[in-house]
């Protein structure tokens, strides 16, 4: 699915589910002069969800394991000014519902840090929060930036989340379904 700069406060219904499964979020981004800062796209919040986004210049991915436990992978080097195409790969481990995996993040096809996510939040990240581009419109996803001031500082051509054929949802319990399904209603 591609988005653009602007489409904010998605269900999480009518976007792609990166849940249980391989996946990577690809974006082309333009950072002004004296660098770049704000969230690139985000879906959940505070009590879980994912956020891709730059800080103090730095490319960064933060994964909220349901506001337990927060994984962070920070580029080492600042973004430089102009266009660059950023990209988080999450390579899921399999075996179930809610594993770890590893994470890794490119900058223009080079990578830039890899790093292990031990758990994922297996069905839902949120019955109120949401997916933004450009912006995290509710509660944010990492402490790194705030809920009234986190909009993207540059420009955002596009956001594509591709997921995997690795896909191990149907491993939940009967159980489990019902629970996911009662909680999206």
């Amino acid at each position: 699915m591609t988005l653009y700069s602007g489409m904010k406060q998605l269900l999480e219904n009518t976007v792609p589910n990166v849940k249980n499964k391989s996946h990577s979020i690809t974006a082309e981004i333009e950072v002004p002069d004296g660098g770049g800062n704000g969230v690139i796209v985000v879906q959940g919040g505070r009590f879980g969800g994912w956020s891709l986004y730059v800080n103090q210049g730095h490319l960064t991915y933060c994964y909220n394991y349901l506001g337990k436990e927060r994984y962070v992978l920070r580029a080492p080097e600042p973004l430089t000014a102009g266009r660059h195409v950023v990209r988080y790969d999450f390579t899921y481990d399999g075996g179930g519902v809610g594993q770890g995996g590893t994470g890794l993040l490119s900058v223009d096809d080079d990578k830039t840090i890899e790093g292990r996510i031990d758990k994922t939040v297996p069905h839902l990240f949120s019955a109120d929060e949401t997916l933004d581009v450009g912006i995290d419109t509710a509660s944010p996803v990492s402490e790194d930036y705030t809920a009234d001031d986190n909009a993207f500082t540059g420009a955002i051509d596009y956001v594509r989340i591709d997921i995997g054929q690795d896909d191990h949802s149907h491993l939940e319990s009967a159980e489990q379904r019902h629970h996911r399904l009662m909680a999206k209603q």
